[in-house]
């Protein structure tokens, strides 16, 4: 959003400040619009969908951690011959 601000404000030195203005308020509604929108339709998550999703982020968390660990070990053993 604020990359596309900047972008708006840069487009050309013939455009004046109070259309650079108008343009980026308008910029900055429709993004706080397209925001509400999702707030608006999205919900609390039901106790099993929150504990399916706490174990899903659990099992990749392990299995991130086991992947590095084993680059770990790989490291120590090449390392020492």
């Amino acid at each position: 959003m604020i990359f596309e601000l900047v972008v708006l404000l840069n487009i050309g030195e013939t455009m004046d400040i109070k259309k650079k203005l108008l343009t980026a308020k308008r910029t900055i509604k429709g993004k706080l619009r397209e925001y509400i929108r999702v707030l608006k339709i999205a919900e609390k998550p039901s106790r099993d969908e929150f504990e399916m999703s706490v174990k899903i982020t659990g099992i990749g968390i392990l299995i991130i951690g086991l992947i590095g660990f084993t680059f770990f070990l790989t490291a120590q053993l090449l390392g020492g011959l």
